[in-house]
């Protein structure tokens, strides 16, 4: 464990808290978003922004793929699942995320669907192997981290002629989304000002840092990747105070151990070989967002489970006091919910992001909710 343990050293951490301390601008206030949920888990986890002073802020975005995932994606996977008797393969956080009418895939199971939890694409290709009498789908959801596996999945699907096998494709797009945040007047019209970004880890080792530079010319906010050890995060919320203290919207790579400028060549071509951008694809909090999706290529058809089993995708509102939208768009604190750790808990969650790990309010319920109890009492 000793190379984790560097990146966990306190008294390390304790000196790059205090260059921020020394080099941030009393008159000024910074307002950086994390987009990834693995680095809203781990400045929770690891109290980063304890170590921070009051006028740097941090902002959970909406980098948790299971929390942007619509109501009505989910309402799709429980359809093929009671309606279409497939055996249906999914990630396990996937399992929780509430749906209409009170269900989820884990009370869909419940009812008698055949739901399974796998940890890979590979997982449901050999289910379908195993029972060629059954069709069996696999839900395929994340960013460009867990896309390329799906890709390959697909791939050799073709190549051994499992034909009864599907994807209900759900993956979506990182720089896509964090271009809507700034983009859209109807998203972000009421928003905090956003300074710049510390983005994801896993995405950029996929995707490399090249893929944010457009993004970070066009709207001048600069992008730091960084790793997700508490060190890692730290050492990137300094490069940005760095950055817009000098007037400057760069993309600067904190994790460079892990992610390259062009990023891993093989998994983004096997990703365009077997997917193509929708047009548009809604997030939950975001609404639609254009070029942010994708879907199965026309070469790959018969593997689409949207073409084999004619599914109409619609759109279905959030509980009306769930705020995991505001929450994902930066606009509200896990705290800001009424309903944040009574109603909705980790056990019986009402919203998205009190689901996965990566979710801000499972974090914040976690690590940071006894921390706003003694706030207020005090």
């Amino acid at each position: 464990m000793k190379y984790v343990d560097e990146f966990r050293d306190g008294e390390l951490a304790a000196r790059i808290a205090g260059r921020i301390q020394a080099e941030t601008l009393t008159e000024r206030r910074y307002h950086f978003m994390e987009f990834c949920g693995g680095h809203t888990h781990a400045i929770s986890r690891f109290g980063v922004a304890d170590l921070l002073p009051g006028n740097v802020l941090m902002i959970h975005g909406p980098g948790c793929p299971v929390c942007v995932l619509p109501i009505g994606r989910i309402d799709l996977a429980i359809r093929l699942a009671l309606e279409h008797d497939v055996i249906l393969c999914t990630y396990g956080d996937t399992m929780r995320v509430p749906a209409s009418c009170g269900l989820s895939l884990q009370r869909a199971k419940a009812r008698g669907a055949d739901i399974r939890l796998v940890y890979s694409p590979h997982d449901a290709l050999r289910i379908a192997r195993e029972h060629p009498e059954r069709e069996v789908v696999f839900f395929a959801i994340g960013f460009e981290t867990t896309t390329p596996p799906t890709a390959l999945v697909v791939s050799e699907a073709a190549d051994c002629g499992a034909e009864n096998f599907s994807v209900l494709c759900c993956h979506v797009l990182t720089p896509a989304a964090m271009t809507h945040l700034l983009a859209e007047p109807s998203v972000n019209a009421n928003a905090v000002l956003l300074d710049g970004f510390v983005g994801p880890a896993h995405v950029s080792v996929v995707i490399g840092s090249a893929s944010y530079e457009t993004f970070a010319q066009r709207y001048r906010k600069p992008v730091v990747i960084a790793g997700f050890e508490p060190l890692d995060v730290l050492q990137a919320i300094l490069m940005l105070v760095r950055q817009v203290n000098d007037g400057r919207a760069e993309v600067e790579n904190e994790f460079a151990r892990a992610v390259t400028r062009a990023g891993n060549a093989a998994a983004q071509a096997l990703m365009q070989e077997v997917f193509e951008t929708r047009e548009s694809f809604e997030w939950r909090g975001l609404g639609e967002v254009p070029l942010s999706g994708l879907r199965i290529r026309p070469k790959y058809a018969r593997y689409d489970a949207e073409l084999r089993y004619e599914l109409l995708y619609r759109p279905v509102a959030d509980h009306r006091k769930c705020e995991c939208g505001a929450i994902l768009r930066g606009l509200k604190h896990p705290r800001d919910c009424t309903m944040f750790g009574t109603v909705c808990t980790p056990e019986n969650p009402i919203g998205s992001c009190m689901v996965s790990s990566e979710g801000s309010c499972a974090a914040h319920f976690s690590y940071g909710r006894f921390k706003d109890i003694r706030v207020v009492k005090a």
